[in-house]
């Protein structure tokens, strides 16, 4: 069988064994130690703006943390984004509160201003006004941070922005993770940088790094003995973890290039083929760092679709994917109200992930390119 070729892979630098060691010989094993907040400082000096980090366990973890900062829970109501991965919104749920799902735009495939100020005001409308708004930047393409933004400044509401995808994007020469109330990142062994598992919360109050920080690590108050005033999570990443991620700072930029090239790849091979679109910024204000690299067929038939295309590549050993699927039409939250006009579940419908990978060489874009033609040219 050929070797497989992965959707998207880690892909290691060459430093990060070193601060793994560096983390044994000192026996800092635990969600302790210099890698822990030398990592964190090397994520605050790339986002700048006055960041502040804590290094945790999942983004999922940061995100949960995130919207108990934000005072929510049971019966309150959050704004989410329905073209997303779970852990967008399954936080929501592990606090007992309701999801609101609000439907995609066009252009980035993100949170659509319109129909998100449509479900403000209706739920205000019915009495219940929304305590946060979570935004995504979707495959790393920023959402349209000006228009949310005003709409949240205009009824109070918070946001969380989801840049899981997105370190290493930035809108108007502003990086995301740094544009919501509260943001958070996503190391896991999929992401644009990795630390096996991890994620962080990012924030410009330092007193929310602080609590965060406190509610990570159990929640033990300062007490010569263990005592606890508050519920308390074990979401704190551990110091081998963080060896990883300052390794991983220091090919970041590296990253970024190689998947943006591998978009312009894609472009290149689709430039000809009217039904197929690859996904790509609305502007120049826009700059996606591509952590996947997407296309929408226009039309699509029995002989000519989406899912053909998958099962063509997958013959080869070639992974790739659907997009996500809308929230919305996910059955646990089949109940949960959704304002929109159907442009998630038209992409979903019409789109595919392809292989984006940092580490992928000619030889697999070669094998890439003459199947995906093989298929697209049948």
């Amino acid at each position: 069988m050929k070797e497989k070729i992965y959707l998207s892979s880690p892909h290691m630098g060459g430093t990060e064994q070193q601060y793994i060691v560096e983390a044994f010989k000192t026996n800092w094993i635990a969600p302790l130690g210099s890698n822990v907040s030398e990592f964190e400082n090397s994520i605050e000096s790339y986002l700048r703006k006055s960041s502040h980090v804590a290094a945790l366990s999942s983004g999922t973890s940061a995100i949960h943390l995130s919207l108990i900062l934000l005072g929510i829970g049971r019966g309150d109501e959050v704004i989410c984004q329905s073209m997303t991965f779970s852990a967008s919104a399954n936080p929501i749920a592990y606090l007992g509160a309701t999801p609101i799902f609000v439907d995609s735009e066009a252009e980035t495939w993100n949170i659509c201003p319109h129909h998100l100020e449509e479900a403000i005001k209706d739920r205000i409308e019915k009495g219940k006004k929304p305590k946060a708004i979570i935004a995504v930047h979707l495959y790393g393409m920023p959402y349209r941070v000006e228009e949310i933004e005003a709409i949240s400044k205009k009824y109070d509401i918070p946001i969380v922005e989801d840049s899981a995808e997105a370190l290493g994007s930035s809108y108007k020469g502003q990086k995301c993770g740094t544009f919501g109330d509260l943001s958070i990142l996503s190391f896991n062994g999929n992401k644009i940088i990795t630390t096996s598992g991890g994620g962080a919360l990012v924030s410009r109050n330092l007193e929310y790094k602080s609590k965060a920080i406190f509610l990570a690590t159990q929640a033990r108050d300062d007490a010569p003995h263990y005592q606890h005033s508050h519920i308390g999570y074990n979401y704190r990443l551990s110091n081998i973890c963080a060896g990883i991620g300052r390794g991983q700072m220091e090919v970041l930029d590296e990253h970024v290039s190689l998947r943006r090239k591998m978009n312009v790849f894609y472009s290149e091979l689709f430039k000809n083929d009217s039904n197929i679109t690859v996904f790509k910024e609305p502007s120049t204000e826009f700059f996606s760092n591509h952590w996947l690299s997407c296309i929408s067929f226009k039309n699509s038939d029995k002989n000519f679709n989406p899912d053909g295309l998958r099962e063509a590549l997958m013959e080869e050993n070639i992974e790739s994917r659907p997009l996500w699927k809308p929230m919305h039409l996910q059955p646990i939250f089949k109940d949960a109200p959704y304002y929109g006009d159907k442009t998630s579940e038209t992409l979903f419908n019409n789109g595919l992930c392809l292989p984006s990978g940092s580490n992928l060489d000619n030889q697999a874009r070669e094998r890439i390119k003459k199947t995906i033609l093989a298929y697209t040219n049948s």
